[in-house]
């Protein structure tokens, strides 16, 4: 069987990794098509994938005009590789040049609030697979799974955290809450509000409340003011789940590192005014991660957390209730994509 996997965002290599890695060791070809958005292309080479990648179009007129661009890139390497099965996280392109060849296309969406890549691709897909607590309908061809789509590379079957990475970065572990800003300018950011923070001093009053019990490392998308470069860190993107895994709070503009520092048992804020099913699972069901669309509201929830004793310890409890609830997200894609490719 030949797969193609189609990837637009680095969390989509990390997603399919470990199902690339498991269909090559049964010995099925595969091949990956990318957007060069961001460290995607990092991650491509970090893990040794088989891939080919073509331009990221910032801003949504730019999208629209290359979709026709993005189409013919997959379209030419598909052809070349001709696979039996399409599988994406719900990207247009893999949808409509599946069609184009007569292939079956799947997909797996993570977010309700991706609306337009859900509107160009579901009439070109055949399946769509959603876990659980993924709050919108998509009618007939969609089907649920009890898992989350970040355990396909978070479960301890799959990540051992790595220590060394943390002294490296001259930190000590569990001895640091990690603040990100993030750019909010995706498809489904589009009506997205974080931090909102006025100006500067804004800012630094945070975070210096956040001092008061530990030591504050901060990541962004945007550029901040040079009396912050004394937080900010830069982690190898390989090391940055172990980097996560060390911290013992995460509170940020950042859906997906919300949802991934919460699964790995770190107390996860989401500073916004949107919600994603995934957090509100996390939030309503293990009491693991927060959506706070204030600043200040998410401020004092951070310094209540914090005032705890054995934070983590409560965390890392909380993480194996969830873990045993949960199906190996692994295995559910690959058998899916032996079902569809190998028919």
């Amino acid at each position: 069987m030949r797969v193609l996997f189609d990837v637009g965002h680095p969390t989509d290599v990390n997603v399919f990794r470990n199902v690339i890695k498991k269909l090559e060791e049964e010995g099925h070809s595969t091949k990956v098509t990318a957007r060069d958005k961001e460290n995607t292309v990092e991650l491509l080479k970090t893990y040794g994938l088989d891939y080919e990648v073509s331009p990221h179009y910032k801003g949504m007129l730019n999208k629209a005009l290359g979709l026709p661009r993005a189409d013919y890139f997959v379209y030419k390497v598909a052809k070349k590789f001709s696979p039996d099965v399409f599988v994406s996280a719900g990207t247009p392109y893999a949808a409509q040049v599946s069609k184009m060849l007569g292939k079956p296309h799947i997909a797996f969406p993570n977010t309700e609030h991706a609306k337009l890549a859900i509107y160009l691709s579901k009439p070109f897909t055949d399946l769509i697979c959603t876990p659980t607590f993924f709050k919108r309908d998509l009618g007939k061809k969609q089907t649920r799974f009890n898992s989350f789509n970040e355990l396909t590379y978070l479960h301890p079957n799959y990540f051992t955290p790595d220590e060394s990475i943390i002294k490296k970065l001259g930190l000590e572990k569990d001895r640091y809450v990690l603040i990100r800003f993030s750019a909010l300018n995706s498809h489904h950011d589009l009506s997205a509000k974080g931090f909102e923070f006025k100006n500067e001093s804004e800012v630094l009053e945070f975070i210096e409340k956040i001092e008061e019990f530990q030591r504050v490392v901060i990541t962004s998308e945007v550029k901040i003011g040079s009396k912050f470069e004394k937080y900010k860190l830069n982690v190898p993107s390989d090391k940055w789940h172990d980097f996560l895994y060390y911290a013992t709070m995460y509170i940020g503009e950042g859906a997906k590192t919300a949802s991934e520092g919460a699964i790995l048992g770190v107390p996860a804020i989401y500073v916004s005014n949107t919600r994603r099913g995934y957090l509100d699972e996390l939030e309503e069901k293990y009491d693991m991660a927060y959506t706070i669309p204030d600043k200040n509201d998410a401020l004092n929830k951070a310094v209540s957390l914090l005032n705890q004793d054995n934070l983590k310890g409560i965390w890392r409890s909380k993480r194996e209730k969830m873990l045993k609830d949960k199906a190996d997200t692994v295995e559910f894609i690959v058998d899916i994509a032996k079902k569809y490719g190998e028919k």
